[in-house]
Formats: structure tokens, C-alpha cells, sequence
């Protein structure tokens, strides 16, 4: 790898891209300059201040109100407000001339090739030679806009195609040209990996790249299909979101979100450019497209698309349904299939798309429509736009979000099985699909020792993908390195000394199988191991404890069996902390309830950079009873200066659980107190999450781990801080701000973190905390409301979160 740093990155173009690539590097601390247009005539709100075009504010007002807007926008562009103290704005007139200091120049503007050809002109001019200079461009032919520039502007130049919203879409396409050198090529794909948290997919310069080449096809090949097999709207979309490993948002519903004009952009873009594709005639706009492009709806910038949220004559919110046929909106229909009831109780994504494939309703039949010319689309995609087809797999789940790429669920369904399927529907795959059978070769992909591989198609052999040698798959390493397992968690051995508990519970909430299995997992690493790691490849690290467990331990009024549980609960917590090994925890997505408990007590939190972390037992009624209260009281007293009781440490803490604080990223944890300093570290990538763990685990044991020693310092307000609750609680109750029962619970949390009714300020032990803990988490789980707020959450099946 070529030695180039990336410190000071300029952004060309502020609008809805532009500026959230500016966020999204700002998010992992580099200093970006963002720049754009100066208007060329003065807002009324300027008239009337009697402002030119000459003033600062004025000339940087495009640029300046494009970043406020997409700061506003929810979900965040930045993990926290400071990472815009990283962004300076300017405009092309007066601060072109400051990119001479910047490491890479990124050119966002508007997608027309004489205006990009212009801004890359301005930008040679002060440009400093080796400085990387990228588009990106969604569809420009890459080497047009190098066209007429000097040669070492050619061989530093190159697409790097981002996905809107950049912080949340892994994929980044990187498109070299002719001219571009391999190793800004080799940067790129290592820095975007690595640096920014991308999937990094290296692309052929044709029409769209990959990803919306394919996934516009995919998404063009329903709209045709709907009048074939005669479907709604809310079929489509039941039919093709998670159930089929795919966004919840499913077709229609990402149509509206992305716009349709974006969608019909790119389509049009690609039906003047790919005149030879077997499918061009797909990328006509189905009658009804055209009608709604005519009409405006456009999805949420027009208030309407397939889609249109209404108020009804009550107030009420309610989202209607475009009828494909009538043109008209009306209320949505619940979709019955029997194949999405067969999927149901399947967890492997896999197994339910076997399922889809036989099903005898309109989702089966669906399902082999779109899968059947999909499979024989990206087939005869090889090698147009990619010679290898794990870079197609890639884009997809990295752009489009599905769980598995064209050829995973080729594999899913069976290759051969497949293909005869394909045949009945007229389809057919490329020829070298079936040179690959007929050789032996009966999948894609292939893991052989823990080590997934590819069928490489000019070789005709399996290769082993690039770069998962720095990844740790937990699918690939199930099947020969388990060493022990129960029904809700895998012990499996990572190599070098370091074991991994895995859990495998419905989003990964934890209950006694999970406590089990979390303390064997310690057991076997203290007698024959250096270290652990608790992490896992899911959708979620945890949702929290099994509240149904709760539920009916509460109902039934078996105390002693719930005291019990929820003392192995905390002692599992602590046992993380002080067992005689390196215990490293490594959360993403999700962390509430019990799964953050774990993380608070880890000797290092290796952490995803999109974690939602947060101790959120209020909102069932109840206060952290696994170590969580215990914790911030004693990080409270920790943040006590010169024996100075610090009472705002103590509101802060207590605030955190009271309002059930969850993060917005792995950042924002460590602003709410979740994370300690040097205590923890970010993987931007989440692919790395678990190999980065792992390298802590050696790196803590390698530095002579010693067991830490329990604390007995640990030092509460007893009555001085509880007269600060109750009076806290008290005025919120009486001005109607939360309930009785909200009113008991802050009450029980503040007796719990001011270690009791003590006369006077003490110096107490963990145990007496949890005790205290154990004591009010029980009082509450029997409380009516209590129990009234956890049933909702089961019925509900939504995961511990206010």
C-alpha cells in the first residue's frame, strides 16, 4: 500500500450528496472543506437587510443553508454535533484556491458533464500535483470528465460513487480509468474499507457501475411485473421486503423515499445507453410511471407516490395506497399469502427462499418472476460490467441493502434447480453458468476450512474472496470451531488463544440460556485460553433481557426464582469484569437493556460506529438490575473531585437511565457515559468489528493481563442526594410531567444510586449496590404497571426502548 494520509479532505458541491459526504468524513475526524456556487441574486430576506452579492454571508449562503438542512435531517448525517466543528464552507468564487492544502478533492456537483468538465478546470488550476481528485458522479462515463486535463490530474483521478445517505449506505464504487494509476486505485479501496466503513467495490466505467445497474433493473423488471401478475402495490412490498432478506422499506416504499425521478433518471439513463441489453425494453417506463411522473408524484419531495399520508377527519395520521389500475389513493389492504405465513417461523434466510421458490400463491409466483431474470440478468452481466461475481453480490447488500446478492440466492435455491425453473419462465443463464456445472461445480460460493471462496470464472476454479482474510465471519468458522453450545449461545474458537460467545436468541435478548453459555465461554477461556470475546454477526448485538421470561416470573409471583435470576444476571456482569482473562465485548446496532450491562463491565468495549446503546429498563417499569445502576453510581463517584461531592455527576447519571438515553451512534455512548475513556475503540467497518475485538483480547493479554480487584470505594450521597431526587421527582409529578409510577421508579433508582437512606455521604462496595439494585428491581417488576408495560412490549414485540 502506497504511503498517502488522508487529513484535510475538500467537498465540490453542497446539496443533498455533498454534504453528507462532508458529514460522514467529518465523522471519523477529518477536517473538510466544503464549497459551492455564490448565488447570483439576492433572497428577499437579504433585500431587506440591504445586503450585495459581495457580503460573506450571501456568497456562502447555498453551501451554508445545504449543511443546515442535512444536519436536520433524521436519521443524523453526524455521529455527534461536534463532528461538524471539523467542516469550513466557502464558495467557488473566493475559496477554490484553498484546495492547493487538501489530500483529496471530491466533486459532488450537479450531474452535467459541461459543468463538471468547468469545475475540474477551476480545480487544476490550484490543485497541488499528487492530489487525489474523485467524481461522484452516479452515471457520467468516468473518463469524459478527465478528458483535456494533464496527466497527472488523469492518473490521480477516478469515480468514487457513494450511496445516499453516505453515513448508512456501505457501498462506495471506486471507477478508475485507463489513465488512473493502480495504486490511488489500491488506496482508495483500502482507505474506503477501512477508514470511512465501506464495502469497497471496484467497478468497471459502464453505464450506472454496478449496483444501481442491477438494482434498477431489478426494480424496473417489478414495475412491468405488476401488471402481469396483476399486483397492488402493498402486495409488492410484502412480498419483497424482509421476508426476502430485503429493507423493510421493500420496492415502492424506497422508491418513495429515494424519488421516483431519481429511479426514472437512471432507468431512461439507461435505456439510451445499453441499446445491446437483452432486457433494454425493461427500462421503458411501464404506462402508470410515466402517468405519475406527468402528474408530479414523485414519492415524499411531492407528499405523494405510490404512497400519499393524509389526515383524516378525526386527526389522524393514515398512509394511502396507490391503486396501479385507477390512478386513485385508498386505504391499504392487509396482504394474506401462504407462503410469507410458511417463512415465518424459518430464522435462515436461506431455507426461506426454498420456500419462496415452491410457493403456489402470488408471493411464489413473484418470487421465480423476479429471481429467474435476475439470475439470468447478472449472469450475462459477466464480464460487461465486472469479471468477478462476488463484486456484484457486494454492491448489492452494500447500495441496496438486501441480506443476500443475486448469486447468494442463486445459491440459496439451488444453482441447478434454478436453471430448470428459469427455463419453464423463459429465462435462461449465461453459458458460463452451465460450464460451471458441468465441470462439477454445483454453487457460487463455497466456505473450505473457514475460509470462504468464490468461482472464479476465467480460471474455473474457486478463489478465496479479497480481503475477508482480515475479517472474522462467524458463518464460515460454525461449522469446525464450535467448541460448545446451548440454545442460545455458540462458544466458538477464533485462533490464537481467543474464544467467542455468539448469541443466537430472537434479536439476541438475553435469558438464562445466554448467562449459561456467557460463563462456560469463561470458564474454558480461564482454564485453557487468553481471552474472550462477546460478540456476534447478527442483525443486532442485543435487544436487552427476555422481558417474557420477567413477565412471567412476575405474574406468577415466583420471587425467589426471579431473585435468582436476576442475581446470575449481575454476577454474570461481574464476572465479565473480574474474571482472570481479557473479556472484550463487541456491540453494533442495538445494545440495549442487558446487552449495554455487558458493556459496561467489559474490560474493553470494541464497538461498532452505529451502535444504539442504552439502558432503557424505564420503559417497562423497572430500573437496570444487571449491574447497569450499580455502574453509574459508581462512575458518578469516580467523577467526584478532591473528596467535593459533585451533585451534576450524579443528575447526569441519573437523567441518562431516567429518560432511557439511547445513543445514535458508538460516539454518542461515550457522551451519554456508556463508554469509558481508553476503555474503548471504534471499528468504522463493521465487517472488521470482530477481528478488530479479537486483536484487543491479544493486545490486553499480551500486556500481562492482571484480574482487577473489586471496588469498596465507591462513595454515595445517602439522604443529602435522595433529598435531591424525591424533590426532583416530586415537582415533575405535580406539574404532570411524568406518572405516579414514573414518579416510583425515579424514586427507586435514586435510592439505589444514593446507596440508600445512609445519614451521610459513605464509601461502599459493589455488592451493596447491586443488592440495593436487586432489592428495587424486584419491588418494581411485581408492580402492577410494571407488568402492564412489559405485556404491551411482548404483545408488541418491540424491543426494550421508550
Amino acid at each position: 500500500m502506497m504511503k498517502r494520509s488522508i487529513n484535510k479532505v475538500a467537498v465540490l458541491g453542497s446539496g443533498i450528496m455533498g454534504s453528507r459526504i462532508a458529514c460522514h468524513f467529518a465523522n471519523i475526524g477529518v477536517e473538510v472543506l466544503l464549497l459551492d456556487i455564490a448565488p447570483k441574486e439576492l433572497s428577499p430576506e437579504e433585500q431587506a437587510k440591504g445586503l450585495t452579492l459581495d457580503n460573506p454571508a450571501v456568497k456562502n449562503r447555498i453551501v451554508n443553508t445545504a449543511l443546515q438542512t442535512a444536519v436536520k435531517t433524521n436519521p443524523s448525517p453526524v455521529y455527534t454535533k461536534k463532528a461538524l466543528n471539523k467542516i469550513k464552507t466557502g464558495n467557488f468564487d473566493d475559496d477554490m484556491s484553498k484546495i492547493a492544502g487538501y489530500d483529496w478533492v471530491i466533486e459532488v456537483v450537479v450531474e452535467n458533464l459541461d459543468i463538471k468538465k468547468k469545475v475540474f478546470e477551476q480545480v487544476e488550476q490550484f490543485r497541488k500535483p499528487g492530489t487525489l481528485i474523485t467524481s461522484n458522479t452516479s452515471g457520467i462515463p468516468i473518463h469524459l470528465m478527465a478528458e483535456g486535463r494533464s496527466d497527472d490530474f488523469k492518473s490521480h483521478f477516478c469515480g468514487t460513487h457513494f450511496f445516499n445517505p453516505p453515513r448508512y449506505l456501505k457501498l462506495l464504487e471506486v471507477i478508475p480509468t485507463l489513465h488512473t494509476q493502480p495504486e490511488i486505485v489500491d488506496f482508495l479501496m483500502h482507505y474506503g474499507d477501512k477508514f470511512l466503513g465501506k464495502t469497497t467495490v471496484l467497478c468497471k466505467d459502464t453505464p450506472a457501475f454496478i449496483a444501481n445497474r442491477v438494482g434498477v433493473y431489478s426494480i424496473m423488471a417489478l414495475l412491468h411485473l405488476v401488471e402481469k401478475l396483476d399486483l397492488t402495490v402493498e402486495e409488492v412490498d410484502k412480498f419483497t421486503g424482509p421476508a426476502l432478506g430485503r429493507p423493510k422499506s421493500a420496492t415502492f416504499r424506497t422508491s418513495d423515499v429515494v424519488g421516483l425521478d431519481t429511479m426514472i433518471k437512471v432507468a431512461k439513463g439507461l435505456y439510451d445507453n445499453c441499446p445491446d441489453d437483452k432486457a433494454h425494453d425493461l427500462f421503458k417506463l411501464p404506462a402508470y410511471v410515466q402517468k405519475m411522473e406527468e402528474n408530479k408524484w414523485l414519492g415524499d419531495k411531492t407528499k405523494q407516490g405510490f404512497y400519499k399520508k393524509i389526515k383524516t377527519a378525526d386527526g389522524k395520521t393514515e398512509i394511502l395506497a396507490l391503486d396501479l389500475k385507477t390512478l386513485e389513493y385508498k386505504p391499504q389492504q392487509k396482504v394474506k399469502s401462504a407462503t410469507l405465513e410458511m417463512t415465518k417461523p424459518v430464522e435462515n434466510l436461506r431455507e426461506r427462499m426454498k420456500i419462496f421458490a415452491k410457493g403456489k400463491d402470488k408471493a411464489g409466483e413473484l418470487f421465480r418472476h423476479s429471481s429467474f431474470g435476475l439470475f439470468e440478468y447478472v449472469s450475462d452481466r459477466i464480464p460487461e460490467i465486472s469479471d468477478e461475481l462476488y463484486r456484484i453480490d457486494d454492491a448489492m447488500r452494500a447500495g441496496f441493502g438486501w441480506e443476500l446478492g443475486p448469486f447468494e440466492l442463486w445459491d440459496a435455491v439451488g444453482v441447478k434447480e434454478a436453471i430448470e425453473g428459469m427455463e419453464q419462465y423463459g429465462n435462461k443463464a449465461a453459458a458460463w453458468v452451465h460450464e460451471m456445472l458441468g465441470a462439477g461445480n454445483t454453487s457460487f460460493y463455497k466456505v473450505e476450512n473457514g475460509v470462504k471462496k468464490y468461482y472464479d470464472i476465467p480460471s474455473k476454479s474457486y478463489k478465496i474472496l479479497p480481503g475477508t482474510d482480515e475479517f472474522i465471519i462467524l458463518d464460515n468458522l460454525r461449522e469446525n470451531k464450535t467448541l460448545w453450545k446451548n440454545s442460545g449461545v455458540s462458544i466458538i474458537d477464533l485462533g490464537d488463544g481467543i474464544l467467542n460467545v455468539e448469541f443466537h436468541t430472537k434479536m439476541n435478548t438475553i435469558g438464562g440460556d445466554v448467562i449459561s453459555g456467557i460463563n462456560k465461554a469463561i470458564d474454558m477461556a480461564e482454564k485453557d485460553y487468553r481471552g474472550l470475546v462477546i460478540g456476534n454477526d447478527g442483525a443486532n448485538f442485543s435487544a436487552g433481557a427476555n422481558v417474557g421470561m420477567i413477565f412471567m416470573m412476575a405474574v406468577e409471583q415466583e420471587w425467589d426464582e426471579l431473585n435468582m435470576a436476576i442475581r446470575m444476571f449481575q454476577n454474570t456482569s461481574m464476572r465479565i469484569r473480574y474474571s482472570s482473562i481479557p473479556v472484550v465485548v463487541a456491540p453494533h446496532n442495538l445494545t440495549l437493556g442487558g446487552g449495554c450491562e455487558f458493556s459496561l463491565h467489559a474490560d474493553h468495549v470494541q464497538l461498532s460506529a452505529e451502535t444504539y446503546m442504552g439502558l432503557v429498563e424505564f420503559g417497562v417499569g423497572v430500573i437496570p438490575g444487571g449491574g447497569g445502576t450499580k455502574e453509574f453510581a459508581l462512575r458518578a463517584s469516580d467523577e467526584y473531585k478532591d473528596d467535593q461531592i459533585v451533585q451534576n455527576a450524579l443528575k447526569d447519571r441519573f437523567l441518562t437511565i431516567g429518560m432511557a438515553k439511547v445513543s445514535t451512534s458508538g460516539y454518542e455512548a461515550y457522551e451519554l457515559g456508556y463508554l469509558q475513556k481508553d476503555k474503548f475503540s471504534i471499528s468504522m467497518n463493521r465487517n472488521r468489528l470482530l477481528a478488530d475485538a479479537k486483536a484487543k483480547a491479544i493486545e490486553l493479554a499480551d500486556a500481562g493481563y492482571t484480574k482487577p480487584v473489586q471496588r469498596n470505594d465507591i462513595k454515595v450521597l445517602g439522604k443529602q442526594g435522595l433529598g435531591i431526587v424525591y424533590a426532583g421527582a416530586n415537582s415533575m409529578y405535580a406539574g404532570h410531567f411524568i406518572s405516579e409510577h414514573d414518579k416510583k421508579i425515579s424514586e427507586k433508582l435514586g435510592y439505589v444510586m444514593c446507596g440508600g437512606d445512609l445519614s451521610a455521604p459513605t464509601e461502599v462496595t459493589e455488592q451493596y449496590l447491586l443488592d440495593l439494585e436487586r432489592e428495587a428491581f424486584l419491588s418494581l417488576a411485581g408492580e402492577r404497571k410494571s407488568l402492564e408495560r412489559i405485556q404491551s412490549i411482548i404483545t408488541k414485540g418491540k424491543p426494550l426502548r421508550n
